[in-house]
């Protein structure tokens, strides 16, 4: 069948909308079949192939010669075979081109269903190519809609929807629409028929961006972040180290007169940030971990285990609200900690254990 025209606006299309015009074609030539299927020959096999230089499109029937039919739809009897042409034997198959009837139609809606459908899946490449390097980076976005379960933001230049779930929210942040709001980018996910950008606001990720946005020294790796424990929107412990010696690692974060660090805490509505110096030795590590509380002395104790020892008034400020501040501790050192006031049995025992060995070492 000669349509040139049709072709020719299957190319611009194609062309407008940056659609692979050979992926397009094959999908097309599927559609067209199971379209034709659908309202004329439910059981026929018919396939189409469409010629986009010739300009042509064909319908074609294949019908298998069999001794007995007994789907008349795809077999004809070797009888009525040869009665169409006496070389035909049992198992050959008869081809037959043809164009249905109201073509046109079937054409015209069965195009416009596929161009949906491929300008769904660019839309979906595109955010997937547009957002693939954007993993784990801090991004500015407008709130556009929020819904029972999830806020959607909108990100970047070409507007494209940021889905932040419940888990990546904070609960102590209020999300209204028209709010401008820094979003971590969580994950860039592909499944199957749709693509997602996953943003987040209680990521530890987003504090650890927020710091590398206001500390030069970060960003030139000079001051490393090491670890982050977040319980987002009451308390974040950071580790940080500096990688020259000229460089005052926490200096640097916290700025002249706590700028820096006050201008990420404000970012993140008050949260209490914690910033730690890294040490490689893990009981070093977990004294300093425990801030702002005192500690007396830190003892392994089995297989990344602790017992830290602190003054008797400052066990509420080592524990924390609801453990909070020793729970941090322990994500962010990797060890288990057990926190002991000085005064009891325990802690006596092992600060005894410890005057001890001194003596003996003296």
């Amino acid at each position: 069948m000669e349509n040139k025209e049709f072709f020719a606006a299957l190319t611009d299309l194609v062309r407008e909308k940056g659609i692979s015009e050979e992926a397009f074609i094959e999908t097309l030539q599927n559609a067209l079949a199971s379209a034709y299927k659908k309202q004329y020959d439910g059981g026929a096999d018919v396939t189409v192939n469409l010629d986009a230089e010739k300009g042509t499109i064909e319908f074609k029937a294949t019908r298998y010669v069999v001794e007995e039919v007994v789907d008349k739809d795809k077999e004809v009897s070797l009888e009525d075979a040869q009665a169409l042409n006496p070389n035909y034997q049992v198992g050959d198959t008869i081809e037959r081109i043809f164009i249905p009837k109201d073509f046109g139609r079937i054409a015209a809606q069965t195009a416009r269903q596929v161009i949906l459908q491929k300008l769904h899946e660019a839309e979906r490449d595109n955010t997937l190519s547009a957002f693939s390097d954007k993993e784990g980076e801090l991004m500015e976005g407008v709130i556009r809609k929020i819904d029972e379960r999830n806020v959607y933001v909108e990100l970047g230049e070409k507007k494209i929807e940021g889905v932040m779930p419940p888990q990546d929210r904070v609960a102590s942040e209020r999300y209204n629409i028209g709010d401008r709001i820094k979003v971590f980018v969580k994950r860039v996910k592909n499944s199957g028929k749709t693509s997602q950008i996953v943003v987040s606001r209680s990521a530890p990720g987003l504090v650890k961006k927020l710091f590398e946005e206001q500390v030069p020294e970060i960003a030139q790796g000079l001051v490393e972040i090491k670890e982050i424990a977040r319980e987002a929107g009451h308390r974040t412990k950071m580790a940080i180290v500096s990688n020259d010696s000229h460089v005052d690692a926490v200096g640097a974060c916290v700025g002249n007169r706590g700028a820096r660090v006050n201008a990420v805490v404000e970012e993140l509505g008050g949260e209490k940030i914690d910033i730690i110096v890294w040490n490689e030795d893990p009981l070093a590590f977990i004294y300093k971990a425990l801030s702002p509380a005192t500690v007396i002395s830190v003892t392994a104790k089995g297989e990344r285990s602790a017992i830290a020892i602190v003054p008797d008034e400052k066990l509420s400020l080592a524990i924390g609200r609801d453990g909070q501040n020793a729970r941090l501790a322990a994500r962010l050192t990797g060890w288990k900690i057990d926190v002991k006031s000085a005064s009891s049995p325990e802690a006596q025992e092992l600060l005894a254990q410890m005057e001890s060995e001194e003596t003996e070492e003296e």
